[in-house]
């Protein structure tokens, strides 16, 4: 079996991390998965991220068991399972947490910050949290859906982010200090290029690190951007992984065709279609949601502007035009031979496949389109029958 050696420093990390939430006597802060983490940190914050745990009740299969509680109180199933399964969480007093890294539950807040650049659930989410735990919970609402992001985006954006300073300052006790901020923001602007590094590995062919290996190395990126930890990870997993592109060793000995993932993991799932995939030689090698943690525009000598204009120009937050234009550019770098397009029942907003994409975009570059239905979390959307027949038809189209 291949196997990616710096998976071993990559559980070590994640066990620290979540014991420092445990133990640190720093203030907590809750934050949006891409959310002003850089900021926090620079008043000393320790941060932790919702959306982690909504995945880790995915991935356990948890959420199967505490998205009919939330329903129970109002928040139906059909909205977005990783809500639905982190409130049912709560109310139930039952995380994974507890089995996997020592916490009987997710760190008490003392300041949730959300930014709604991915939708606007996150907002009620958090504010939910905000009246449990009698927590201050600010927001940052950009723009939605544009073309381009112009001056006047970036100076509303930029004025949030610095009217969320008040708060910091008066919460965390610290005075701000730009140059700290500047640092946390260097911090990840250098992580989130090495994992930008990491990902476009898989250009070559064997390629060394597929999504489903992507999804689960993107933990540091996600929950320890800004810090040297995630910036010594990277530099540990690219230096691995280019070792294995000298040598032409894959994740798959033979690649029979390269396949690109639109949408949010179905996280109860990944190793089914991980294995699913490999038994037919075909190489899933890239995905808009791994791609989402990249920021090319951190700039430390802009902090504040180029936070906003990096926090704001992410896929999810773009129109149709601009998620079409990202599109055709990756399956061109990758050499992608055919998309599959994740229609997630629970989230609207990363599902990408309802208004006319996947037609246009075999129009428009040649690849064959497949949409597949299921969920984050929710595995009641998802037939493991009716998905193998649907990709299987898929990698036969392709390779004939």
């Amino acid at each position: 079996m291949y196997k990616i050696n710096a998976s071993k420093e990559l559980k070590h990390i994640m066990k620290n991390y979540f014991s420092d939430l445990k133990n640190s006597p720093k203030p907590i802060a809750w934050c949006t998965s891409v959310g002003p983490a850089e900021l926090l940190r620079s008043f000393g914050f320790e941060v932790y991220f919702p959306e982690n745990h909504g995945a880790l009740l995915g991935a356990t299969r948890k959420a199967m068991d505490t998205i009919p509680v939330a329903s129970k109180i109002g928040y139906p199933s059909d909205i977005c399972s990783y809500l639905t399964a982190d409130i049912g969480s709560h109310i139930q007093k039952s995380s994974p947490l507890l089995k996997h890294y020592g916490l009987e539950s997710p760190p008490r807040p003392d300041l949730i910050v959300y930014n709604t650049n991915q939708c606007r659930e996150v907002q009620d989410w958090f504010s939910y949290f905000g009246d449990q735990f009698n927590c201050p919970v600010s927001g940052i609402v950009p723009p939605r859906h544009l073309d381009d992001v112009k001056q006047a985006d970036i100076d509303n954006v930029s004025s949030q982010f610095k009217a969320l300073v008040p708060e910091c300052e008066r919460i965390s006790g610290n005075t701000f200090d730009i140059d700290k901020f500047r640092h946390t923001l260097r911090l990840s602007k250098e992580a989130t290029y090495l994992w930008k590094k990491v990902l476009e590995t898989s250009k070559n062919s064997p390629a060394p690190i597929s999504f489903f290996d992507a999804t689960i190395h993107m933990g540091p990126i996600v929950v320890l951007r800004g810090t040297e930890t995630a910036l010594d990870y990277y530099n540990l997993l690219l230096d691995e992984l280019d070792v294995n592109v000298v040598n032409k060793t894959g994740f798959l000995k033979k690649e029979s065709s390269r396949i690109y993932w639109e949408g949010m993991p179905i996280w109860g799932r990944l190793r089914f279609l991980s294995e699913l995939f490999a038994q037919h030689n075909s190489a899933v090698v890239a995905s808009t949601y791994c791609n989402s943690w990249i920021f090319d525009d951190f700039d430390e000598r802009k902090p504040f502007e180029s936070s906003a204009l990096a926090y704001t120009t992410i896929f999810i937050n773009r129109s149709e035009k601009a998620k079409l234009k990202t599109l055709k550019s990756l399956i061109k770098d990758f050499r992608i031979d055919g998309v599959i397009f994740h229609e997630a029942k629970t989230c609207f907003n990363n599902s990408n496949s309802r208004f006319g994409m996947p037609r246009k975009l075999k129009d428009e570059t040649g690849v064959e389109t497949l949409i597949v239905e299921g969920d984050l979390c929710d595995l009641r959307f998802f037939s493991e029958e009716q998905s193998t027949i649907k990709i299987e038809t898929l990698l036969e189209q392709i390779s004939s």
